[in-house]
């Protein structure tokens, strides 16, 4: 229900690029799908975007002090769309983000994060640096697929201080899973996990 009005609210569509398709219909496999983010609606969107199997286990990774500012912003957080709320100021050893996300992956769960670690602009403006969470990640559990997601219109569906949806079509792109290869640094792993994601922003290789 949720994810049916996310995606009439938003009018999101999924394209999947290279072999994505193939890699999303393989069962019981946990997954980070890490994107560009330019919204509050980034991770309700790649969410709702995915087939019913993948979101069942699959959780938003967001910001504590954010989503637990206001009843209904907790109600959506923890109620529906069960994101891992983690700490961004005041981080204490056991509060270590990429703790709590290693503790969902270890539950069998799946992750939606934002390797920026913050909003750009908009999508005129060039992606931020990633930061080494994904690479931390990936480095902890090899098994875990790594799938890039490029999303497009959400930062003028949702603009950044706004509260009210202005109707546009928005695009989930997915692409192919990026592995962490043997001879990898932390430097070059991040810069072709985020070369993958803006890849993706000038594909024409998509089809529904």
């Amino acid at each position: 229900m949720v994810a049916t009005l996310i995606r009439l609210l938003t009018g999101v569509q999924a394209r999947w690029v290279g072999d994505g398709a193939q890699t999303l219909q393989t069962d019981g496999v946990r997954r980070v799908f890490f994107a560009n983010h330019t919204s509050n609606l980034d991770g309700a969107v790649i969410w709702a975007a995915l087939p019913r199997a993948i979101r069942d286990q699959t959780r938003p990774v967001a910001a504590q002090d954010y989503w637990n500012a206001g009843a209904i912003r907790r109600y959506l957080a923890k109620r529906v769309f069960n994101c891992v709320l983690i700490e961004r100021k005041k981080v204490t050893r056991s509060s270590n983000p990429i703790l709590v996300m290693q503790q969902a992956i270890d539950a069998g769960e799946s992750l939606i994060i934002f390797p920026e670690g913050g909003r750009t602009k908009d999508e005129t403006a060039e992606m931020g640096v990633f930061k080494p969470g994904l690479y931390h990640l990936a480095k902890k559990d090899p098994t875990v697929q790594l799938i890039p997601v490029y999303l497009e219109n959400l930062n003028r569906i949702l603009p950044k201080g706004e509260f009210i949806l202005i109707p546009l079509l928005a695009t989930a792109r997915f692409g192919n899973a990026v592995e962490l290869l043997a001879d990898d640094t932390k430097e070059s792993f991040l810069h072709r996990a985020r070369k993958a994601v803006i890849d993706l922003k000038h594909s024409g290789d998509c089809h529904a």
